[in-house]
């Protein structure tokens, strides 16, 4: 099977389930194109199975915003004839699903098509899909679609409120590699905090839904009861925040520390012992899966998908949104209790292995060959 994967190329949520799913179905032979404006960041492009393909826009002076659907629309038209793909998913309704549908359209002018799958990821459906400018074409490129899977059935209950969708949504939930959060042989945990001292740790693109100033605020009132160290990984807007709170606290510079963006998270969170997850909204909550697959037990808002992932008094706590001193007491419940960290991180594990890529793989492949062989049943009916 021949598959074109179109995706952001970046560090967020989206764009990291597409990278390694397809860096998943290549292992197990399938052909894999990926179709994005720059190389997916966690992307082997050494694995002979994958094909990535630039979306290259050219610049005119006549043009206020460059016209990236059209080259997107171009590129796929292109690798699809070229390649004989079997099959496009797309990874977020705009510009890729929608963008897809325009090279369908193309491509029915030579007497060809392809099926579409549509995977709907969060901010495309509860930000984005939602504004006036966008709400209708977000609609109508999900009805177009082939088949289409949700991360969460929270994100599948808001797209059903949000938008008339006429077709069968399928929950396929994001996954992780556990075996890649297994090996613990070169954290230092030294590096980052004392023997006798906590680390809390946050991952995020740092956009406001993160609330990273409540991130900020709950290790504040942490570090008053217990000694710890906080570690901020990721870049964005709100890294304001982060260096004004510091010069407003600046007894904590010390004690947090700022990596940007990294290579090898898991290494990281391995050394962690709580992570913190305050979101305004989360369609699945990759984040705190990833902690949990490193035995981190996680402190989070109840916000969209977390609830599925992150489990009330087993793997972590949750919170109402903004509820800064229950997220708070939480932590400080969790960390002064040995016994209850201990069982807690076991707990984060074996929840993460629910979510592992073997499990859920298998369940993309049978929703593939469903859709192309229902998109063939309907070829044949015209």
């Amino acid at each position: 099977m021949k598959i074109g994967i179109l995706c952001y190329p970046t560090y967020g949520g989206s764009g990291i389930v597409a990278t390694e799913l397809g860096m998943s179905l290549a292992n197990k032979g399938y052909e894999v194109h990926f179709i994005s404006s720059a190389l997916p960041a966690r992307l082997d492009i050494t694995n002979p199975n994958i094909f990535f393909h630039r979306v290259n826009v050219q610049t005119y002076p006549l043009f206020q915003y460059q016209p990236y659907d059209i080259a997107l629309s171009s590129m796929i038209y292109r690798v699809v004839n070229l390649y004989k793909l079997d099959l496009l998913h797309a990874h977020y309704a705009i510009p890729y699903a929608y963008a897809a549908f325009t090279a369908k359209q193309m491509l029915k002018e030579d007497n060809n098509d392809i099926p579409l799958v549509t995977t709907l990821h969060g901010t495309d459906i509860t930000l984005v899909g939602q504004h006036p400018s966008y709400k209708h074409a977000v609609e109508f490129s999900i009805n177009q679609s082939d088949a289409i899977t949700s991360v969460s059935e929270s994100l599948k209950k808001d797209t059903l409120q949000f938008f008339n969708i006429k077709k069968e949504i399928q929950v396929i939930t994001n996954f992780i590699d556990n075996s890649e959060f297994d090996d613990c042989s070169e954290c230092q945990r030294t590096q980052f905090a004392n023997p006798d001292e906590k680390i809390l740790i946050h991952v995020s693109n740092l956009r406001p839904v993160k609330r990273v100033d409540e991130v900020l605020q709950i290790f504040k009132n942490v570090e008053k009861k217990v000694k710890s160290k906080l570690i901020i990984i990721g870049e964005g807007p709100d890294m304001e925040k982060v260096n004004q709170f510091l010069e407003e606290n600046p007894e904590l510079i010390s004690k947090i520390r700022l990596l940007g963006k990294v290579n090898d998270l898991y290494k990281i969170l391995q050394l962690s012992d709580v992570f913190l997850l305050p979101s305004e909204q989360e369609s699945f909550g990759l984040a705190a899966l990833e902690a949990m697959a490193a035995y981190t037990p996680v402190i989070s808002s109840n916000a969209g998908g977390i609830p599925e992932v992150n489990i009330q008094g087993e793997t972590g706590y949750l919170a109402e949104i903004g509820n800064v001193e229950a997220m708070s007491n939480y932590t400080i419940k969790l960390l002064s209790n040995e016994e209850l960290l201990t069982q807690m991180k076991k707990n984060a594990k074996d929840q993460a292995i629910k979510f592992d890529l073997k499990n859920i793989l298998p369940i993309y492949e049978k929703m593939y060959r469903t859709t192309i062989e229902n998109f063939k049943k309907e070829l044949t009916k015209v």
